[in-house]
């Protein structure tokens, strides 16, 4: 097997050998940066000074060409007949600037230009037109099978990996016995990687990634395919890097992920940049994008506001400590939710809850319209607006009627506070299905702040008010 993956380290090196001679070209691999400027012209590298910026995106537009048959694309290739073809933008004009130590997350839905965007700054991908300038070495993790031969076993691979971004032989070798460590995959390192279930890929493939000294980490939702043991492995390595300074940008539909671990989230929908910001923000955008109503800034910028909204006119803000005044509101207004209220184990309004006790969430919705088997809802977030408990009344199948025009109903939601003590925000909804469509009448984000006070935090977010005995036990004879 060693003078097998000799000559494999050899073949390797000859394949690659062009590839890293550019690489290290005019400077060491760490003294200093290079930027990567990428358009349909050229993709040359250049030597610049350190600077704060990373990762930047400047205007970038991907399109591809959509042929409804084959035979159209080998037409055009030959200059034969006229256009059959429509054009895709995957990216329209999206520009971003990424700092170095920031740990960014990219948020959207399926096809909303996600990947495009991590392959174009990786070179995986040139774009139609635009600029990337990356400053720093970057290490991505991309979908499953990109960077690795699949006829070759995992130690061959990994030689390949590390000879492609420029180590030499000896360097790899220090570094194998911690790649080996953090896979774990055992003797299937020895076999052919086509041979892999995505679970063992993805664990030599985030190993190699995280060992090869980036300054930059790119991951693109890899990790979902992964157990959940090395889930909580990798996220550690992730807060390792932070600590750092390294540079993440990672792509996952796991918004607690996006939430706990990001310092800013970029908004991507059908190749437009919808927005950035705190990860809190972007993924209360991202939820109403999800059901086709989130208002685009250029309504505002205009001068033309939103008209007030059926809630607005049925709700008195009423500014009192605990109440958002500014809250972040949506929905459709055929239900709409008119008073709210929290209330202690006494009855009595608070927005402070002793641990252990009682409360009740309460709430007043009026139906302008017939909504069949409306869902009432209520949630708990922390402040960095991971969620993390809630229900509604279709999980407790406390109410599977209709709303009717003019009616008014009065919703409680009442349990046991056993969440750790801090600030927590509540938000509300009234949502439902009008057959296989699902419906937001009107949801209300972070409405009310929420204080728990506790003489008691256990570990985590909820005290699972465990009950613990210590007994003696008689020695055996």
């Amino acid at each position: 097997m060693g003078q097998k993956n000799g000559e494999a380290r050899k073949r390797n090196r000859k394949e690659s050998s062009n590839w890293s001679r550019e690489q290290e070209k005019g400077s060491g691999r760490k003294e200093k940066q290079r930027v990567r400027d990428r358009n349909p012209e050229a993709g040359k590298f250049r030597v610049v000074g350190a600077e704060d910026i990373a990762i930047e995106v400047k205007d970038v537009v991907k399109v591809y060409k959509l042929y409804d048959r084959l035979r159209d694309r080998l037409k055009e290739a030959f200059g034969i007949g006229k256009k059959a073809y429509k054009l895709h933008y995957a990216l329209n004009g999206v520009s971003m600037k990424i700092r170095r130590g920031e740990t960014v997350g990219i948020i959207g839905t399926n096809g909303s230009g996600k990947s495009t965007i991590l392959k174009i700054i990786t070179g995986v991908l040139h774009p139609t037109s635009g600029e990337v300038r990356v400053n720093g070495r970057i290490s991505a993790l991309l979908e499953l099978g990109a960077g690795f031969n699949q006829e070759y076993n995992g130690i061959e691979n990994i030689y390949l990996n590390g000879t492609m971004m420029g180590f030499s032989e000896k360097e790899i070798d220090a570094k194998l016995p911690a790649i080996l460590e953090f896979a774990d995959i055992g003797d299937y390192v020895y076999q052919p990687v086509k041979t892999y279930s995505s679970g063992m890929f993805v664990r030599l493939a985030f190993a190699v990634a995280i060992n090869i000294e980036p300054e930059i980490l790119i991951v693109d939702e890899a990790l979902s395919v992964g157990d959940i043991f090395f889930q909580a492995k990798c996220y550690h390595k992730f807060e390792e890097f932070k600590e750092m300074g390294k540079t993440i940008v990672f792509v996952s539909h796991d918004l607690n992920s996006i939430s706990k671990y990001c310092d800013r989230v970029f908004l991507l929908n059908q190749g437009d940049l919808l927005g950035e910001g705190s990860p809190k923000e972007m993924i209360d955008a991202f939820k109403r994008v999800l059901v086709g109503q989130y208002e685009l800034p250029t309504q505002e910028e205009n001068g033309a506001g939103p008209e007030e909204s059926g809630a607005e006119r049925e709700r008195e803000v009423v500014l009192v400590p605990g109440v958002n005044p500014n809250l972040q509101e949506y929905g459709n207004q055929q239900a709409c939710i008119t008073e709210y209220q929290l209330v202690d184990e006494r009855g009595l309004p608070t927005m402070a809850i002793l641990k252990g006790s009682e409360f009740t969430m309460r709430m007043k919705v009026k139906f302008s319209e017939h909504v069949p088997a409306p869902i009432f809802a209520f949630s708990i977030k922390n402040v960095q607006g991971t969620e993390i408990t809630g229900t509604n009344s279709m999980i407790e199948k406390a109410y599977l009627e209709s709303g009717e025009p003019g009616q008014v109903k009065e919703i409680t939601f009442r349990q046991r506070m056993t969440l750790q003590g801090g600030e927590y925000l509540i938000s509300l909804g009234v949502t439902g299905y009008r057959g296989d469509t699902f419906e937001v009448y009107h949801r209300l984000y972070d409405v009310i702040n929420i204080t728990v006070v506790s003489d008691k935090n256990t570990v985590g977010f909820y005290d699972m008010e465990s009950q613990v005995v210590v007994s003696d036990v008689a020695p055996e004879a």
